[in-house]
């Protein structure tokens, strides 16, 4: 088994580059040919909170990761709320209007198989935080989203998890978590969707704990990329990248990045989410939680800027975010929009002056 060690994703990002280019075996899959590392990959990552990609050729899109995580820890799998920042999430998870394999949604509500559960019942999350609080040395503290009686056999169903089991355990004082995965695709899960969904998942259960985040650990048994895809968004060979990172010292005029922290009052949390996302009295709402007025509101604002056309005021609202990874991840992604924009406009109206 290969194992990447990183600081944070964009460390993680680059090794994994070359390694893939270096080792692997071409393969054929049910969508399409793929690059597959031959055995699994782990990933370590030393400060997963550092979860903001900030590779400019990769342009990953913020919001949607943003967004997406937010959409999970909030249990929900209704297609249409990420459809917003992601027009294409109906060709990754089919047609209908309600997720098969979303992860929030099966980790909170979905084991209530008789739908008669009251209280918590249903809701692994609490339970695991309940028994790490208690016990610093449990052992079992194991949340499930595989299920064979969903999963196994179901040629029908294109929207199968990847990602099917989370083990979690306190060591010197923080909560580790290891993520297992069936089916890894490096550039849109691992090292895309999945380091923001999973290490925001991490954060929000230690701060139920109250202890630190530690490692997470994401186990990858196929570690692959799609060879177009990998062509178009990896590099084939690999490329180095401008050093936006985490780091302090990246760059004389690079300002410190740092995250925000996503919870503030355990208690009221999860009710703030639910309120937040269905935009439900927010302007008026006495916040105890900050990421939801600080971070999460100016990034949607942003976005609903970016959909009607004005990167100007998008940019204006993304500026306002606290968190200063994602709002430098949002701004930049805006910025190589704009850039493309005003090219696209150049050589129209060279063409139109030229057959005047």
């Amino acid at each position: 088994m290969e194992v990447i060690k990183a600081v944070n994703i964009n460390d993680a990002w680059g090794d994994a580059r070359e390694e893939l280019f270096e080792n692997h075996v071409v393969r054929p899959s049910r969508v399409g040919e793929v690059w597959e590392y031959p055995g699994p990959v782990t990933t370590v990552y030393w400060n997963p909170a550092q979860r903001v990609l900030f590779d400019p050729k990769r342009n990953a899109n913020h919001f949607f990761h943003f967004m997406e995580a937010l959409h999970m820890l909030a249990g929900r799998r209704d297609v249409a709320w990420l459809e917003q920042f992601n027009s294409k999430i109906r060709d990754f998870v089919g047609k209908g209007d309600l997720q098969h394999a979303a992860y929030g949604h099966r980790l909170r509500l979905a084991f209530d198989l008789d739908g008669g559960a009251e209280d918590d019942y249903a809701d692994q999350l609490p339970k695991v935080a309940r028994m790490l609080a208690k016990d610093k040395n449990e052992r079992r503290a194991v949340l499930c989203i595989w299920n064979p009686l969903w999963d196994l056999e179901r040629p029908d169903i294109s929207d199968i998890p990847c990602n099917d089991i989370i083990f979690l355990k306190i060591r010197e004082g923080a909560l580790d978590m290891t993520v297992c995965c069936r089916s890894n695709d490096i550039i849109f899960g691992c090292y895309g969707s999945n380091i923001v969904q999973f290490s925001t998942l991490q954060e929000y259960l230690a701060a139920m704990i109250g202890v630190p985040m530690g490692f997470y650990y994401q186990v990858s048994d196929s570690w692959h990329a799609y060879t177009e895809r990998w062509e178009k968004l990896a590099g084939n060979p690999p490329y180095n990248y401008p050093p936006v990172d985490y780091y302090s010292d990246a760059s004389p005029s690079q300002p410190n990045v740092n995250p925000f922290p996503l919870v503030r009052n355990p208690d009221t949390f999860d009710e703030e989410l639910q309120r937040w996302m269905a935009r439900d009295g927010i302007e008026t709402h006495t916040w105890d939680n900050y990421y939801f007025p600080l971070v999460a509101e100016p990034l949607w604002q942003a976005h609903k800027a970016y959909r009607t056309n004005d990167l100007e005021k998008a940019l204006e609202h993304a500026r306002h975010c606290q968190a200063t990874d994602w709002r430098i991840g949002v701004i930049e992604w805006l910025e190589r929009i704009r850039v493309r924009r005003a090219s696209k406009e150049d050589y129209e109206a060279e063409i139109k002056d030229a057959n005047i």
